[in-house]
């Protein structure tokens, strides 16, 4: 049997990459934004790479630039030295998810994304999924998995076939992809949503009106979006969405 959403994740709205405001001391993935979305009783999404030792570390991008005082590919680097490795905008190293996983504690929800190692969304994974496996296998809370990669996905209902998943689905624009127009036309068409047994799809927000979309919502499946950026996009949003992913406001708890 395919699992399905705790429905814990279709209630509280999940904070994108925990509750951050770097102007408050709370960086994207950091310890300090995950404590507050659990403060606040959000949902908390987070993302995965993978260390140079083969440990998942709770960080968004392939390099450690953008968001940490640090240069060069977050791939190439241990874990020791990513979590020492502070965040821009705070006081804290880059967390391992199994740190993450101890705060957390089945508080809230766990929206997990495995960001893709491949690099062109193809079938070249295997050690993050397999690293993160093992550090949920003593994990109780509400918890799911997810990535744009459906290849990422399938390896995960290997490894955690009790474990909710899904996949990170968008309008595919060439534009904004380092894509060939084959494959985003390929993975817009969702077409490995039953091959590797998703009971959800986390889809873009403003492209939540696409007709596939809808497909999935009749046939059963949980819509959750992403990204939320006000209140007056998650009122749009949800007229199509079980739940939203927000950041940059405080979305409001239904009910």
């Amino acid at each position: 049997m395919i699992p399905r959403l705790d429905p814990a994740f279709l209630g509280a709205p999940v904070a994108h990459r925990a509750l951050h405001d770097v102007n408050d001391g709370r960086p994207e993935n950091s310890r300090a934004a995950i404590r507050a979305a659990i403060d606040h009783g959000y949902g908390i999404e987070i993302d995965l790479q993978l260390s140079a030792d083969a440990q998942p570390m709770v960080f968004h991008d392939y390099a450690l630039e953008r968001l940490a005082e640090g240069t060069g590919a977050v791939r190439l680097k241990s874990a020791d030295a990513l979590a020492q490795t502070t965040l821009l905008g705070g006081d804290e190293g880059i967390p391992t998810f199994a740190e993450v996983l101890e705060t957390v504690r089945g508080q809230v929800p766990l929206l997990v994304e495995l960001k893709d190692q491949d690099g062109a969304m193809g079938p070249n994974v295997g050690p993050l999924e397999e690293a993160a496996a093992q550090a949920l296998t003593h994990y109780a809370g509400p918890v799911a998995l997810m990535s744009f990669n459906p290849n990422s996905v399938a390896r995960m209902a290997q490894l955690c076939p009790d474990i909710p998943r899904g996949i990170v689905t968008s309008s595919y624009d060439p534009a904004d992809w380092p894509l060939n127009e084959e494959t985003c036309s390929n993975l817009r068409a969702i077409p490995d949503y039953d091959r590797v047994q998703a009971s959800f799809v986390s889809h873009e927000v403003a492209d939540l009106g696409r007709d596939r979309v809808a497909e999935l919502r009749a046939a059963g499946a949980d819509i959750l979006c992403w990204t939320v950026r006000s209140p007056e996009a998650e009122a749009v949003a949800r007229e199509v969405a079980h739940n939203v992913t927000f950041e940059g406001y405080l979305a409001s708890h239904p009910g």
